[in-house]
């Protein structure tokens, strides 16, 4: 029962633990509610921005920030993590929707929530903070390019209808179209972008993106600007979230496993963006985030979302870190943040859809600059070669071809390389050429347990594996006896520093004892820890090699190599 409790106890929503297990003083309420107003003030705009970049309305962008913010503070692993829209679904939703159209978008968003949930429940969360640093820069910085490039269109006020999907196609639109770009238009965007970085470098704490809008649409507004608002393109904003849907059963079925793909690329963009988000919130409270109950959370939401007419949803840093920094103790403001969206429509939706859309396209540039981290990225470029490799195809796929290969792709290539430095470390070596000795003296890096060759008795070979026995240096042990001059009449393979091993270097190991044994070559063990030997035994090796020939150190196996000469 113990352990049923203990093994439960990190899916249990970080909102319970601040209510019921803690104490929740009306001091901490009111920090709650200052921060949660404030985030939900500052997440209006990017809930629109995100979801008119993503091909949506505006309104369904609310509706994300509403019910996927609820759901992931209600149900969330981290006490301030804020949820919504954000800009690393930009370009996966606007291509499903090119390609499946909404209810597509539907079904691949159901798809990534549950795979979320059984990602938690299989406690899978710790994986996610192994995918390399490269991999998510190099997709991070891409979608940047990305959105920046589906801007062009609003902040130019370019007449022309939507624009390709394609990087290469979408800019030889838009030179074809910029002849009919609209002076007050590019006015608009860019006096809203110069207010932007001077708020950023003059009010560093200020809520740039909110001012911004503010700003704008006041001075439109007082001035009758002729711009387009949110009011000519989408019409009036609904002032009331719709009842669930279930507009996606009209999807054809039969063309579910083409969305398969999409569905893993969401899931695993929400898992990176929401535990990250999660990360960088530990480091600016202090605090400690649950990353298990964080993945079912996030795919409860994006099961939420969608019901209520959304898009796909995870943690937002920025919204998080503005969160943290007005004062949030608990997942309190992040339901104060949804609640507050939700009555803004309610009580504002007319002066909401007086926002310029050239303001919002404004604020889109500047969050694209800050997703593009031109800086790491830069700096990254003086990493290892396989390192620039997986960071530079990850970007360029993610915009000259698509996110969903971009992220496999790298993927695979991250995995190939890291097989490859594991390689290079786990090595078989022969141990009578590590000499504790050079030249007489000690040498600084010398092996304590070498063995030199003169102590070695007439006929018997140590080789060592340095590192984990695992599929990619399984070869590197196959071609040892063809290496030696003659074949010794005892061999000794030294395990002492493989933590572990993989079916592959099982096999090899099988493969290199029956060659011994053809060779006439008695193949002894040294050095085994326990969790090889466990494996070694299961898979047979023990029986076949023989206990008698599998020594604890090498010591023994030497002592049993000479007995073993005088038979």
């Amino acid at each position: 029962m113990n352990k049923t409790a203990w093994s439960w106890k990190e899916f249990v929503p970080k909102l319970w633990v601040c209510l019921v297990k803690e104490r929740y003083t009306f001091s901490i309420f009111k920090k709650d509610l200052t921060a949660g107003v404030t985030v939900g003030i500052v997440a209006l705009p990017l809930a629109m921005a995100f979801a008119i970049a993503s091909g949506v309305t505006p309104a369904q962008g609310l509706y994300t920030a509403i019910v996927a913010g609820f759901l992931i503070s209600f149900l969330g692993g981290s006490r301030v993590q804020i949820g919504g829209p954000t800009g690393a679904f930009v370009v996966i939703v606007y291509d499903i929707l090119l390609r499946q159209g909404y209810e597509g978008l539907v079904i691949a968003t159901l798809l990534a929530g549950a795979i979320l949930i059984i990602m938690g429940l299989c406690r899978l969360g710790s994986l996610i903070k192994y995918i390399p640093y490269p991999l998510i820069t190099g997709f991070t910085s891409g979608i940047a390019v990305v959105i920046f490039s589906s801007q062009i269109k609003d902040f130019l006020g370019l007449q022309m209808g939507t624009p390709p999907a394609g990087f290469i196609e979408k800019w030889g639109a838009y030179f074809q179209a910029f002849h009919t770009f609209d002076p007050a238009t590019l006015m608009v965007a860019g006096g809203t972008l110069g207010f932007i970085l001077l708020v950023r470098r003059f009010f560093p704490v200020a809520p740039w993106g909110v001012l911004a809008i503010a700003v704008s649409t006041i001075i439109c507004t007082l001035f009758s600007v002729n711009v387009e608002t949110i009011y000519n393109r989408f019409g009036d904003l609904p002032r009331v979230l719709p009842a669930p849907s279930f507009s996606f059963l009209k999807f054809n079925f039969s063309n579910l496993h083409t969305l398969i793909p999409d569905a893993l690329v969401i899931a695993l963009l929400a898992g990176i963006e929401s535990l990250l988000s999660a990360v960088v919130a530990d480091g600016m409270t202090g605090g400690r985030h649950k990353s298990n109950g964080e993945l079912v959370a996030q795919g409860f939401a994006n099961l939420g979302s969608v019901a209520f007419g959304g898009i796909p949803a995870t943690g937002a840093i920025a919204r998080t870190a503005t969160n943290i920094k007005c004062g949030a103790k608990t997942p309190v403001a992040g339901i104060v943040h949804a609640i507050t969206l939700l009555f803004v429509i309610f009580a504002f939706a007319p002066i909401v859809s007086l926002i310029p859309l050239p303001a919002l396209s404004a604020v889109l540039v500047m969050i694209a600059w800050n997703m593009s981290e031109a800086e790491h990225f830069l700096h990254l470029l003086k990493a290892p070669r396989g390192d620039v490799a997986v960071l530079l195809v990850t970007f360029l796929l993610t915009i000259f071809v698509d996110l969903t290969v971009a992220v496999e792709v790298g993927m695979v290539l991250a995995a190939f390389l890291f097989m490859k430095r594991m390689s290079d470390i786990s090595k078989t070596v022969p141990l009578a050429t590590l000499l504790p000795e050079e030249n007489g003296e000690l040498s600084e890096n010398h092996d304590p347990d070498a063995i030199s060759k003169k102590d070695l008795p007439q006929g018997v070979e140590v080789y060592e594996i340095n590192g984990p026995f695992f599929f990619g240096v399984a070869d590197s042990l196959k071609d040892v006896l063809h290496n030696l001059e003659l074949p010794p009449k005892i061999f000794i393979l030294r395990m002492r520093k493989v933590p572990v091993v993989d079916a592959s270097g099982m096999h090899a190991l099988k493969e290199f004892y029956l060659k011994c044994k053809k060779e006439g070559t008695q193949l002894l063990l040294s050095g085994v820890q326990k969790e090889p030997g466990e494996s070694l035994k299961r898979f047979g090796l023990v029986k076949l090699i023989g206990k008698e020939n599998i020594f604890p150190h090498i010591d023994a196996a030497l002592k049993g190599a000479r007995e073993s000469l005088k038979k």
